[in-house]
């Protein structure tokens, strides 16, 4: 077949045409509706296919994570019990408001067990904080070296939590050191307010 029996090639009569010419044409519509059924609907197929396989590996890593937490639950509930045991033990170690005299006794009884004059005891008022309140103490002791460490270790073995900032020792005569600090002792506020 050449190019002027292509030329003759009646289109109201495409029954007469060659079977090559016929394979060829089929095949070229086969091509274009195969490309057009891609881009009209195959095309979208893909993207949304895409999109959502990246929704489920999104919701796989997840599940994935929250499978880890709910498989570590109940050590996360022993790990919160024991915290809030903890707390509560903190908590007790804080005087309430009553215990705070006691408290101020047990500090100036530890100072004079371990030898100590005391030339200034001036609680100061309270520092509100987030859910507890401070109660300075200005205090001036004279000892030695070695009562005032057993005066420091003393406030640290009492039951409730005291301690000491600011310190400054300097010397007195006689072989005699001055002490100056400020013991912090704290209190819990509770819900009602104080």
């Amino acid at each position: 077949m050449n190019m002027q029996e292509l030329n003759e090639l009646d289109f109201g009569n495409v029954g007469d045409w060659p079977a090559a010419v016929k394979l060829i044409l089929i095949l070229i519509l086969c091509g274009l509706v195969a490309t057009g059924w891609y881009f009209l609907d195959t095309e979208q197929q893909y993207i949304d296919l895409n999109r959502v396989e990246k929704v489920e590996q999104e919701l796989r890593a997840d599940f994935e994570a929250k499978q880890a937490k709910a498989a570590n639950l109940d050590a996360y509930r022993a790990q919160l019990a024991e915290m809030e045991e903890s707390f509560g033990a903190m908590l007790r170690q804080l005087p309430n408001r009553t215990e705070v005299a006691d408290l101020l006794v047990d500090v100036s009884q530890t100072g004079l067990a371990a030898g100590l004059e005391f030339e200034l005891f001036k609680p100061q008022s309270e520092v509100p904080r987030d859910f507890y309140a401070e109660l300075p103490i200005q205090i001036r002791v004279i000892g030695d070296f070695h009562e005032f460490g057993e005066f420091v270790s003393g406030l640290a073995a009492l039951p409730r939590i005291v301690t000491v900032h600011d310190v400054q020792i300097r010397p007195r005569g006689e072989g005699k050191l001055v002490l100056e600090a400020t013991a912090r002792t704290y209190r819990y506020l509770d819900e009602a307010g104080g």
